[in-house]
């Protein structure tokens, strides 16, 4: 118990001050093709640690995801191995979650052959659109037994919900309904995979690649979709689109000085988006796939968060049994990717210990 109070303390000190930590870069074998990956050390360790395999989410950035190094060297620091394998599709802005098995797979075997990791059960921690992929995936007999749990920030459970308020900001949990102005980027890097299948966008393959324009430019230049820095190209990509197909182009990407299209118009066509993601690909649909699910899993999510709602953490969390849950801690001292700080002092020291509390049973995971 004290040991994982003092490793989270570690953890904690090298999320702000950084981590004495080495990073090996390596190759690992996935079903034949090397792709390679990022592992963290602690740099003083004595004798092998305990290793975990973090999957981050679809980004051009990839593994070198700023907050996705920072928090593989903060866990790292706290005396454990990272070890965070890129995903080639997810950098090329694929939504393609079955690959999260062979990944998986190609990472457990890649730790059993380090000499400064423990051969046991590892950890598994699965960011953003990796972390519902994730709790599939783990549910595979084969990578279950080689598992001790898993970890899941800011993940979705109902592919419905999510994609609406994707498009309409608008989410709900328990009859309460909620808002928020939602992050393009996670509806543009939808759309530039599935519009085309939704009826009656079959021709809309140049709506699609002015998203998938818009998701690169905000991921390679790492400013997030909602700034006022992508208006421009906006305008530009809309303009060069035929009339006719405008206004769809408009549901997914406004100049942050437009007003948004008709919610109701944004909805419909939400729902519309969502049943062709499920026909096109099951495993994005999580909520019929969790019953395979039999390991320990704990979920954190950002209050604040823009791209998935928080009120997702409760429903996924809902979704799992009894056996499976470890409690799902809804902060207020990030967003998706980013940090945040509540304004008030109590409000900031009782969402540290909360998250400090969640750490904790994270780290205590391996």
């Amino acid at each position: 118990m004290l040991r994982g109070y003092l490793r989270t303390a570690r953890y904690a000190q090298s999320w702000k001050a950084g981590g004495d930590v080495t990073v090996h870069e390596l190759t690992i074998d996935r079903e034949g093709r090397e792709v390679p990956a990022s592992l963290v050390l602690p740099a003083n360790a004595r004798g092998r640690v305990p290793a975990w395999i973090a999957i981050g989410g679809v980004s051009r950035m990839g593994r070198f995801h700023p907050q996705l190094v920072r928090f593989a060297e903060a866990l790292g620091a706290s005396g454990a191995a990272v070890l965070v394998p890129e995903i080639p599709e997810w950098t090329d802005l694929h939504v393609s979650p079955a690959v999260i098995g062979p990944t998986l797979r190609a990472s457990i075997d890649a730790l059993r052959e380090r000499p400064e990791v423990v051969p046991d059960r590892f950890g598994a921690i699965g960011f953003s659109f990796g972390a519902p992929g994730l709790a599939i995936a783990a549910s595979e007999p084969e990578i279950a037994e080689q598992i001790s749990g898993i970890v899941l920030f800011g993940g979705y459970y109902c592919l419905d919900r999510t994609v609406r308020c994707l498009l309409t900001g608008r989410h709900e949990w328990e009859g309460v309904e909620h808002s928020l102005n939602p992050d393009p980027y996670g509806r543009w890097v939808l759309a530039s995979n599935h519009l085309t299948s939704v009826p009656g966008c079959e021709d809309a393959k140049d709506v699609a690649a002015s998203l998938r324009t818009l998701a690169a430019a905000a991921s390679e230049r790492r400013v997030s979709a909602w700034e006022p820095e992508h208006d421009d190209l906006i305008r530009d990509l809309r303009a060069g689109l035929p009339s006719e197909r405008q206004e769809l182009f408009d549901c997914f990407a406004t100049p942050t000085v437009s007003p948004r299209p008709d919610v109701d118009l944004c909805s419909e066509l939400a729902s519309r988006l969502a049943d062709a993601c499920r026909r096109i690909d099951p495993l994005l649909d999580l909520a019929s796939s969790l019953e395979g699910v039999t390991l320990p899993t704990q979920v954190i999510h950002g209050r604040g968060d823009r791209l998935v709602p928080f009120t997702e953490a409760y429903r996924l969390m809902a979704g799992f049994s009894d056996g499976v849950r470890r409690g799902a801690t809804v902060t207020g001292l990030f967003n998706h990717s980013k940090e945040h700080s509540p304004p008030a002092l109590m409000s900031r020291l009782t969402e540290q210990a909360k998250l400090f509390m969640a750490l904790r049973d994270m780290i205590n995971t391996v």
